[in-house]
């Protein structure tokens, strides 16, 4: 090989290695650009926030907007009721925009949002008290043993009286549920529709078994109860409970004054609890035939382990609250299958 073939073959691998050198650089520029792209999207920003206030603030406006309107609309009895029941739906929506945005809102926006519900509701019903007469509820009993008591509302029974807590979030409603009952079984079946909001107050030593989906769910005073849930495709209101076990499954779950209970979730956004002590969680662990396609229905199928994401509210320490911790696995009951009304099967 002549000495100008040699440095000609030089050149070339110097040009090759030179270009090898180029191409790894730009790969890794790319590589770096992907990654921080990647950070800045998994990362709360502010963007996000400023975005959902501004679409809570406008939702709000135009529920309050239609409440303004509801006097107009009572002169014609026939369009009251369709839009009272719009507002409602409206209101839950706005509930569910909450539940959903909740992992990267700050705590102070989510308390206030959760407040303006709140209020809208309690608005709400103000509101249908004052322009359409009380319907009344009651239950028909199913059973012929003593020991259940299954129940369908009835447009056209009484209703069982309705008390108020000492501290509510939520006002007590006149809706349908199981109230002032000891040492029941109290068995809701609503799989051929969804239901709206359904009350379970002042319980003492009974089990509650709801099959099928409803929209919210409200829980006052109960004692030493378990309560086995379907999926809420809204939100659930826990209010003073002692000694009791939670199977239930929501977009949004708020535990208020809870002590020494058990809550086996499947929930959207993270749980909160208040005022709280001695209260342990769990992954959701129910069963009926035709749970997984009400799951579904619900868009509450996947598990987002959000169970195990506590916010205690009255905890602002960074250190972990003292008030709720992870039930360990030895403890946890296995699957809760209710199919069977009569008798409920543990399946381990």
């Amino acid at each position: 090989m002549d000495d100008e073939m040699e440095k000609e073959i030089i050149s070339d691998n110097k040009e090759a290695e030179a270009l090898q050198k180029k191409h790894l650089s730009m790969l890794d520029r790319l590589s770096k650009r992907q990654q921080s792209r990647s950070t800045s999207s998994t990362e709360p920003s502010t963007e996000s926030t400023s975005s959902f206030l501004s679409r809570f603030s406008e939702l709000k406006s135009s529920i309050e907007s239609h409440l303004s309107d509801s006097q107009s609309v009572a002169s014609d009895p026939s369009q009251l009721k369709p839009h009272l029941d719009k507002i409602s739906e409206s209101i839950s929506d706005l509930e569910k925009l909450v539940a959903q945005s909740s992992y990267f809102l700050p705590s102070y926006d989510v308390r206030s949002s959760l407040k303006t519900v709140s209020d809208l509701k309690r608005s709400l019903e103000n509101l249908s008290s004052e322009l359409i007469p009380k319907k009344k509820f009651s239950f028909k009993n199913k059973a012929s043993k003593k020991e259940r008591d299954s129940v369908v509302p009835e447009s056209k029974q009484s209703i069982a009286p309705v008390y108020n807590s000492v501290q509510p979030s939520y006002v007590a409603r006149d809706s349908p549920g199981f109230r002032n009952k000891t040492g029941e079984v109290l068995v809701g079946e609503f799989k051929e529709s969804e239901i709206g909001e359904f009350t379970i107050s002042d319980l003492d030593s009974c089990e509650v078994r709801i099959i099928g989906c409803i929209r919210a769910l409200f829980i006052h005073r109960l004692k030493d109860c378990r309560v086995y849930v379907g999926p809420v495709t809204g939100s659930i209101l826990i209010e003073e409970a002692e000694g009791c076990v939670f199977a239930i499954a929501s977009h949004q779950i708020r535990i208020h004054g809870a002590r020494r209970s058990d809550f086996y979730l499947r929930v959207r956004s993270r749980p909160i609890v208040e005022d709280c002590n001695g209260v342990r969680f769990a992954p959701y662990c129910l069963s009926y035939g035709g749970i997984e396609e009400d799951l579904r229905g619900a868009d509450l199928d996947a598990e987002t382990g959000n169970w195990a994401n506590v916010d205690d509210f009255r905890w602002l320490r960074a250190v972990q609250s003292p008030n709720w911790s992870i039930l360990p696995e030895n403890e946890r009951v296995g699957i809760l299958d209710i199919s069977n009304s009569g008798s409920m099967k543990k399946e381990i």
